[in-house]
């Protein structure tokens, strides 16, 4: 896959590594890969609540 310089600059931002590290090493993969699932969660919490309080009021 081609990766644009914007795309390998937010790689770098968010997660300190650049994609040709992250596609060739595994262990660091699964934590980039494990993160964003954890930020998933917590911002899919965070809607849910935001969204609870606007329909109880």
């Amino acid at each position: 896959m081609h990766y644009t310089p914007e795309m390998e600059k937010a790689m770098q931002q968010s997660n300190k590594i650049g994609y040709e590290e992250y596609e060739r090493k595994l262990d660091k993969r699964i934590a980039v890969e494990k993160r964003r699932q954890d930020e998933y969660e917590k911002c899919k919490q965070m809607s849910a609540e935001i969204d609870s309080h606007m329909y109880t009021r």
